[in-house]
């Protein structure tokens, strides 16, 4: 069906897999609407509990977007309808229901920085270099970078990687707030895995609520914020889930969570 990423399914976890490794999996337009599409059809499958995010090869997570398709921009109002369409497909990522883990594999540069910033949690090959560096191609991140990267690492770190056109490591990006964690090249996969059936393994609809509290109330004041984890919360007090994770922790045993 895709020949720009794979998608892989089993117990709960999805695993999409950007392939183009010739290219350090550059983000083509094909491919941003191949993942699109991806992402469409994990939103409707409700086996589906948490999703891992990474790039084929050694090399890279994505090395940016495909150079070669800015030749098609000719004028301020095509490139801010090209940045729309690319901010348009990124953003689903957040958007998504279950949860987003960005195994990053290499370089992340670019539209690739990007689209690791829009998933929810990031763990980093000890390999792994992130950049924007648009700067050198005398344009700016156009796929959210500017506005993710502040509000993930502050204004400052924003400033130096997007003014500057510098990468970061891994361990520098875990320090900046940028990644959680940071493994050897051969455990990626694996801890990235890990993480997501941890995540798999309890109430969908409290993770899907927790996901949207905290992504919808970061962007507003601490009394709005509050006001959305209240709602949010209210929310899962109503369902089957919740009742079956309180009388299990009374009686001692594991929570069987239908998503109900």
């Amino acid at each position: 069906m895709f020949t720009t990423i794979e998608l892989e399914r089993a117990d709960g976890i999805a695993v999409l897999t950007l392939n183009r490794p010739a290219v350090l999996n550059a983000l083509s337009i094909a491919l941003l609407d191949e993942l699109a599409a991806a992402l469409d059809e994990l939103e409707e499958d409700r086996s589906t509990r948490a999703v891992v995010l990474t790039g084929s090869g050694e090399k890279a997570f994505a090395a940016g977007a495909d150079i070669a398709e800015f030749e098609t921009i000719e004028s301020a109002v095509a490139g801010a309808a090209f940045a729309r369409r690319g901010q348009a497909i990124v953003s689903r990522i957040g958007a998504l229901r279950v949860p987003v883990i960005a195994a990053v594999n290499g370089f992340a540069l670019g539209g690739g920085c990007e689209l690791a910033l829009a998933c929810d949690i990031r763990i980093a090959s000890r390999n792994a270099k992130f950049g924007q560096p648009e700067v050198n191609l005398g344009l700016i991140p156009g796929y959210g970078g500017t506005q993710r990267l502040t509000r993930l690492v502050g204004m400052g770190m924003a400033m130096y990687l997007c003014l500057s056109g510098e990468m970061i490591d891994a361990e520098a990006a875990l320090r900046a707030g940028l990644v959680q964690k940071v493994v050897a090249p051969e455990e990626l996969l694996g801890e990235a895995k890990r993480v997501a059936a941890a995540i798999a393994a309890k109430a969908p609809l409290a993770v899907e609520a927790a996901k949207r509290a905290i992504a919808d109330g970061s962007q507003a004041p601490l009394e709005e914020g509050l006001a959305i984890e209240a709602l949010h919360f209210g929310s899962v007090t109503t369902t089957q889930d919740f009742r079956e994770g309180t009388k299990a922790f009374l009686e001692k045993r594991k929570p069987a969570f239908s998503g109900r």
